[in-house]
């Protein structure tokens, strides 16, 4: 008998002792850390820049870094930033993301931090704001790092810090983002057990929402060149008009959800964001453009719908003797964001009671669409959302408004969410390893 109670009390001591010290004392250093976390927001919102061209943020990022005595490393992705933290005690190795990039959106917020910065984008001269919160993301990671590298006592396992670029898609011609990271070998050296990561947005002060499975669309954007012949506009009959091909072909589009696809099973957006055509109002063009955007849920419908994008632009050009050619994933493409389910199952009580209960479960996903997808093609990854209105705020604008508003008493919800995933994968991963 006492040679098995040896045994016992031998395996039990072997067996490291999991407490919620994490976030007990991020509990007790919160206002702390929030105090760092809302000064690296707003000077991020004031100075931001588009994607592959943050070089002042990414400075910025890895200077935070290095005063918290981590390395970062500049290699990976054009203005990518990563850093470990490596924990005092056994675990795994999870991967925490933020993106970085701003918009092309002239900001119409009146805020001692609000963004002055100017650009020339796609030949006009226009703002960059962070408009999709990417300011937030960069500083709650920030205030992650910052707690987890003062308690690496207190951490089982290792982080990796992923702050990428080119989120909202690289500049045409260009590699970036996600993808970019992970072709130049991110994951190679050491591939996470898990990748987490979050996204801010226009609902409820504090809430956490996550969506199981699917969670957001993939998405492309395509671009259709309409050639017609040019001629006076008094004598339209002596040319070929794009303009009104290309009119008819942009209404037409909208007919491949309404009509071709089978809507008892799929999910499908088909919109079209730029049109471009003519210098003159009396001068009927030789050239016109379309560019949209496609999402979907299903790699099958979005070929359905390439297909008939294709077959509806030659078919209308040529009904007004014009001609159309038409060119896909002209910035890459995006594919579902999927939320792995036993991550969800395990970790959405996690996220609820971080979020003080404030937490539910998205029964659709989001038409957005997000490159962590393809950080989550390589490992599990769990990726929610976090409401950012004022409390008393039920509507506000959205994500990439010029209005776009972000309360900063709502984030602390998102390093407590972090922290408690860590700490709580930490724990069933070493249960089970």
């Amino acid at each position: 008998m006492r040679i098995i109670l040896t045994f016992f009390i031998t395996l039990f001591l072997a067996v490291p002792a999991f407490t919620a010290e994490l976030t007990s004392a991020l509990d007790q250093n919160i206002n702390a850390v929030m105090t760092k976390v809302i000064d690296w927001r707003h000077h991020f919102h004031q100075f931001p820049e588009l994607s592959n061209r943050e070089y002042k943020t990414q400075k910025s990022i890895a200077d935070a870094l290095t005063e918290m005595g981590l390395e970062p490393n500049l290699d990976y992705g054009i203005t990518g930033v990563t850093a470990f933290i490596r924990g005092q005690n056994s675990g795994p190795l999870i991967a925490l993301r933020a993106d970085i990039d701003g918009l092309p959106v002239t900001e119409q917020l009146n805020l001692p931090f609000s963004s002055k910065e100017k650009t020339t984008y796609q030949g006009n001269e226009i703002g960059v704001m962070h408009a999709c919160g990417h300011d937030a993301h960069i500083a709650i990671l920030l205030g992650v790092a910052s707690f987890l590298s003062q308690n690496t006592d207190k951490l089982n396992g290792d982080i990796m810090l992923i702050f990428q670029p080119a989120e909202e898609g690289a500049p045409a011609g260009e590699d970036g983002g996600a993808e970019l990271m992970l072709k130049q070998g991110l994951f190679e050296l050491e591939k996470p057990d898990a990748i987490f990561g979050l996204h801010v947005s226009n609902f409820s002060h504090g809430t956490i929402m996550l969506k199981p499975g699917p969670a957001m669309a993939s998405a492309e954007a395509f671009r259709i060149n309409i050639e017609g012949k040019q001629t006076h506009g008094s004598r339209p009959w002596e040319g070929a008009d794009p303009i009104v091909a290309a009119f008819n072909i942009g209404t037409t589009l909208q007919t491949i959800v309404s009509r071709r696809l089978n809507l008892l099973d799929s999910q499908a957006v088909v919109s079209i964001g730029i049109m471009k055509a003519g210098t003159r109002n009396n001068i009927i063009p030789q050239h016109a453009m379309l560019e949209g955007t496609i999402r979907t849920f299903q790699d099958s419908y979005a070929d359905q719908i390439r297909d008939e994008i294709k077959l509806i632009a030659e078919s209308v050009a040529a009904a007004h003797h014009a001609t159309a050619t038409v060119d896909f994933k002209i910035y890459g493409g995006y594919p579902v964001t999927f939320n792995d389910l036993e991550l969800s199952k395990k970790y959405g009580p996690v996220l609820k009671k971080a979020a003080d209960d404030n937490y539910y479960e998205a029964l659709v996903p989001r038409t957005g669409a997000e490159d962590f997808s393809f950080f989550a093609q390589q490992v599990p990854g769990l990726f929610f959302f976090l409401g950012v209105n004022p409390p008393e705020a039920e509507s506000m604008p959205t994500n990439h408004s010029p209005y776009f508003y972000i309360d900063d008493a709502a984030l602390d919800n998102g390093v407590k969410a972090f922290i408690s995933l860590v700490e709580e994968f930490a724990v069933d991963f070493n249960k089970t390893n």
